[in-house]
């Protein structure tokens, strides 16, 4: 397991792209940072399923072997169902999509389409709704850069699939003004995972990684990683 390493799974619609910030604190810490896309199928966005990310995510966590594997929204259920093939690595989930079978830990249930059109009906003025805490240069970045995804992994991830516990530590940020994953989905999860908690008081769903603060965050989390080595 490469200690200084990390592994940043993106969430649904998005990119490693996302995590751009992110990787420059890493790095300026000296740590290692992959932050791959997730490619959909070869039959294409609609024939992508779950377990097709998983694979992907696997196949990352076996080649990288990163000490710290972190996930968001969808990218942090990914995170938590392919953990076991990152070799013992400390996971932080960033307002992950909630798995099932965990006391008081609920699905989200939404109900997509066969393609959810993320990068269709994007615009400058939605972009902006759905990230409050960020500026307009973040605005303009995400906009061009959103992506259409798989209603079917997004169905399968929103009706709640089983994960087995980590056995490493864990840690949950949580964006208190998240509209998208509750942050009392999110606390709930982090208690029965008996995990850590990193608010971020002012966050919407992608604020962590796209908003002002990001950068703090980034940092928070590398102390918590160092508090937990």
């Amino acid at each position: 397991m490469q200690v200084n390493s990390a592994l940043m799974i993106h969430g649904a619609g998005g990119g490693g792209w996302e995590w751009d910030v992110w990787r420059r604190v890493f790095t300026a810490a000296g740590q290692r940072a992959a932050a791959p896309d997730l490619q959909p199928a070869a039959d294409g966005i609609e024939a992508t399923t779950l377990h097709d990310y998983e694979a992907q995510v696997r196949h990352w966590m076996g080649a990288e072997r990163p000490g710290l594997v972190i996930g968001a929204s969808l990218g942090g259920l990914l995170a938590l169902r392919c953990r076991s093939a990152a070799y013992g690595a400390a996971l932080v989930l960033v307002n992950p999509m909630p798995p099932a079978g965990l006391p008081g830990v609920a699905p989200l249930g939404a109900r997509y389409p066969d393609r959810v059109p993320w990068r269709d009906n994007a615009s400058l003025a939605s972009t902006a709704r759905s990230l409050p805490d960020a500026d307009a240069a973040a605005w303009h970045v995400a906009w061009r850069r959103w992506r259409d995804e798989s209603g079917a992994v997004m169905n399968v991830a929103a009706s709640g699939v089983p994960i087995e516990r980590p056995d490493a530590p864990v840690l949950v940020v949580i964006s208190e003004r998240d509209t998208d994953v509750p942050a009392a989905t999110s606390r709930a999860l982090a208690a029965a995972l008996g995990a850590d908690v990193l608010d971020v008081p002012a966050a919407s769903h992608v604020g962590p990684l796209l908003g002002r603060h990001a950068a703090d965050v980034a940092e928070r989390v590398l102390a918590w990683r160092r508090l937990r080595n």
